[in-house]
């Protein structure tokens, strides 16, 4: 059946979670929506087809979270990662929101599983989707399909013109032909400009270049650069994003979370000159694995190495790839393109600086740390001596940047301190509102399924 252009409402650009949480939210409201996705269909979904939980506050066990997790704790683990960087009443809307998202969640199509295992201390604070990411988008679209949203692929929207306080009408390209609609309200949910690596490099500088991207090759940032060149109220850092360590053969884009390593915490990560340069053992992994892809960024040629020995090898999460392998730490060097006598001598430095390791304990905060070394490793800082040794090579993987529209608490954009009637923004487009450096596991999808809610009912408000 074609899609009627005209007769829709709101148009919703982008496709993945914020997305769709903004077109099920209007829809349900009576709103006539039209979804415009970049991807061809089996590649819909952005970034959150990779994901797989949610972070989610909770008074008491919820669906498959056990105990509780309160509002001020989530806050503290937020302010922690950022350094203070966020926009308070922002982050606070979205935490107290959480709870309720979960049923409502489920209610829309998505399945819930107990966490991983290798997965450290999520049980209690992030709700895993059965089938991941993936599956999420996928019960997202069939319930949208239900409420009579309409969904057009392989469209790319190019400019939406601002006519002084409102979106006058937008354009975007299918199947090689221009196609101009003037929609009542709009919502933008198409993610930030990590894609545009040249735009990364801008930002960043040349190093830029050997990064990759975990995610989806289409969130390259065309709406926002357009939006931001009409005076549309930004925030955020360009050189903030969430940048995690992934594995170095990972492909330049589209990786996804498979290619992501957890050995860091039981390992020591040397640079390619086989020198330790930062605390592996600093917190729980949840809260420091997006502070990696940075520290990897800021080593010679933009690599890292983790080295680990047999005794850890079964402690985390395993990559898609498997671990480079060897008997002595000098072939294992010699395989990996490091320096053998240096790397030799780094792990008999933290080795002799290992003390009493009776107290280890992998899922938590253990403070078995190393002595006199700089840098000192927190916790579990065991000798690595049982052969054989194993090494991952280590980049920076970006997963979404923190440039973005600024909003209000109803989602929605302005210029200057005049709001835009009819535009609201969602997802990974304005999280640099909350998000101002770091990451917490999970919190991703919480912006987006706050946000696109409140952008959805907020423009079908508007259009009706």
């Amino acid at each position: 059946m074609p899609i009627d252009h005209v007769a829709c409402d709101i148009v919703v650009i982008g496709g993945g979670n914020a997305a769709l949480c903004a077109a099920m939210t209007a829809a349900e409201a009576g709103a006539r929506v039209l979804i415009l996705e970049a991807a061809p269909k089996p590649y819909r979904g952005g970034n959150s087809r990779h994901t797989r939980n949610f972070r989610c506050m909770h008074t008491g066990p919820l669906g498959p979270l056990i105990d509780d997790y309160g509002e001020d704790e989530y806050f503290t683990d937020l302010m922690t990662v950022t350094d203070g960087k966020t926009d308070e009443a922002l982050a606070r809307l979205a935490i107290r929101t959480s709870e309720s998202c979960l049923p409502w969640m489920e209610e829309h199509g998505v399945r819930f599983q107990p966490p991983l295992s290798g997965t450290l201390s999520l049980a209690r604070t992030n709700a895993f989707f059965r089938g991941g990411g993936k599956s999420l988008v996928n019960a997202y679209y069939r319930t949208a399909d239900q409420l009579g949203v309409d969904v057009l692929y392989e469209a790319s929207v190019t400019h939406l013109e601002l006519d002084e306080d409102h979106v006058s009408f937008l354009d975007y390209v299918h199947e090689g032909e221009t196609h101009r609609i003037a929609p009542k309200a709009v919502v933008v949910a198409s993610g930030g400009f990590q894609a545009d690596t040249d735009w990364l490099a801008r930002a960043w500088g040349p190093a830029a270049k050997n990064f990759l991207i975990r995610g989806t090759p289409y969130n390259r940032g065309v709406v926002l650069a357009d939006l931001l060149d009409q005076d549309v109220e930004q925030v955020g850092d360009p050189t903030q994003c969430h940048a995690v360590a992934i594995d170095g053969r990972a492909p330049k884009f589209d990786g996804g979370i498979v290619t992501r390593l957890d050995c860091v915490p039981f390992s020591i990560v040397v640079n390619k000159n086989a020198q330790r340069f930062y605390d592996e053992g600093e917190d729980v992994w949840p809260k420091r694995y997006a502070i990696w892809g940075r520290l990897v960024a800021d080593q010679p040629d933009q690599v890292g190495f983790a080295i680990i020995d047999a005794k850890s090898l079964d402690l985390f999460m395993p990559s898609v790839f498997p671990p480079i392998k060897a008997d002595t730490l000098v072939e294992l060097a010699t395989k990996m393109g490091l320096p053998p006598e240096q790397l030799q001598h780094t792990v008999e430095a933290f080795n002799a600086s290992c003390g009493d390791t009776s107290g280890f304990r992998p899922t938590e905060l253990d403070g078995v740390s190393t002595s006199g070394l700089k840098p000192a490793k927190t916790n579990w800082a065991r000798p690595i001596s049982e052969p054989p040794f194993y090494g991952y090579s280590l980049r920076t993987g970006v997963t979404f940047t923190y440039l973005g529209l600024k909003v209000d608490t109803n989602a929605q954009c302005s210029i200057g301190n005049r709001p835009i009637a009819n535009l609201w923004a969602a997802g990974e487009t304005m999280a640099g509102s909350i998000l101002g450096q770091g990451y917490l596991a999970g919190f991703g999808m919480t912006i987006g399924t706050v946000f696109g809610r409140i952008a959805g009912r907020e423009a079908a408000r508007y259009a009706n």
